[in-house]
């Protein structure tokens, strides 16, 4: 699975946007679509992607709940 399939599951599981995604991490959308695209994301904003959505990274995302993307 590649990061950007998890990064869209953990959007569908927090039924959240791309766009809203890209503003909670303080990056526009268009250039989040870039790096989303492109799967260029560093280990700090995949990191920042988890924390935005209430979990934490890990090569993934793991949610309080226990639900592992």
């Amino acid at each position: 699975m590649t990061i950007s399939q998890k990064i869209n599951m953990a959007i569908a599981y927090k039924r959240t946007s791309q766009a809203a995604l890209a503003r909670m991490i303080g990056m526009t959308p268009s250039n989040f679509n870039q790096k989303f695209k492109r799967e260029t994301f560093t280990q700090e904003e995949l990191e920042k992607i988890a924390a935005a959505l209430g979990g934490e990274y890990f090569f993934g995302f793991k949610f309080p709940d226990g639900t592992n993307i």
